[in-house]
């Protein structure tokens, strides 16, 4: 039977997993880039329903209230955390059982009620539930079938709702980048993170996306400043690190 799953991926990040919420640690660079990939997440997904990002309503419950938000290789939570934040009835999966182990008690110490499991994506699209809005966040590098991966996100996405998806341009600068520089160079990240072979150019993302029956509304570039340590949404640099919205017809 076909699977998304990389075995060999699955054990290295498992080997990792109890620093997941260590921001000086492996992790460090997914600390720094949280910010950025938040706020793109809650403004869009609150632009497509119509919602104020910023309305916390007189319960406190957050803007994305409402909506069923999924988190396909959520790792140990660290987006799932802020989208609950947010108000959300928050989903999240990873093939990892370590990782899904340390998300549930962080959450559980951070007061968060958050459904996490162990799974994958082609095991989830199996059952009933679709989500109103789907995350695949760094995530679609390290998968074995990159169609089939795709495939399941649309599929687990409602009919009217959307899919956010961050990944990695194959690109020389990329290379250079994010393997060169970020895991031999300023080792922020283990060696062998990453395998440039496997990233993918935004053009065969929606080639993906669209045989899958979405449509890509907004491409963009996620750009890192050494000079600040932030990140930022750049509408023109894909270059090396790109997030893309793409979204299902109501019908």
């Amino acid at each position: 039977m076909a699977s998304t799953v990389d075995a060999d991926e699955i054990e290295r990040f498992s080997r990792i997993a109890e620093e997941w919420w260590d921001e000086s640690g492996k992790f460090a660079p997914l600390h720094r880039l949280n910010p950025a990939r938040i706020g793109f997440i809650r403004d869009r997904v609150a632009a497509h329903f119509g919602c104020d990002p910023l309305d916390f309503g007189p319960d406190g419950r957050g803007p994305l209230r409402d909506l069923a938000i999924l988190d396909i290789g959520c790792g140990g939570g660290l987006v799932c955390e802020p989208m609950a934040r947010l108000g959300a009835s928050v989903t999240g999966i990873d093939a990892a059982e370590r990782n899904i182990g340390v998300a549930r008690l962080h959450a559980e110490r951070m007061g968060l009620t958050i459904d996490y499991r162990a799974t994958t994506a082609e095991a989830l699209r199996d059952q009933a539930t679709r989500y109103d809005a789907v995350l695949a966040l760094e995530i679609i590098e390290h998968v074995a079938d990159v169609d089939l991966f795709l495939s399941c996100c649309a599929e687990l996405v409602k009919p009217g709702g959307v899919l956010i998806l961050s990944t990695l341009n194959r690109t020389t600068k990329a290379f250079a980048m994010a393997i060169v520089g970020a895991e031999y160079v300023m080792r922020w990240l283990p060696r062998g993170t990453h395998d440039w072979r496997k990233f993918l150019k935004p053009s065969e993302v929606a080639r993906g996306l669209r045989a899958a029956g979405l449509s890509v509304e907004e491409l963009a570039g996620l750009i890192y400043s050494p000079i600040t340590g932030r990140w930022r949404i750049d509408a023109h640099d894909l270059d090396v690190n790109y997030i893309l919205l793409a979204a299902k017809p109501s019908r």
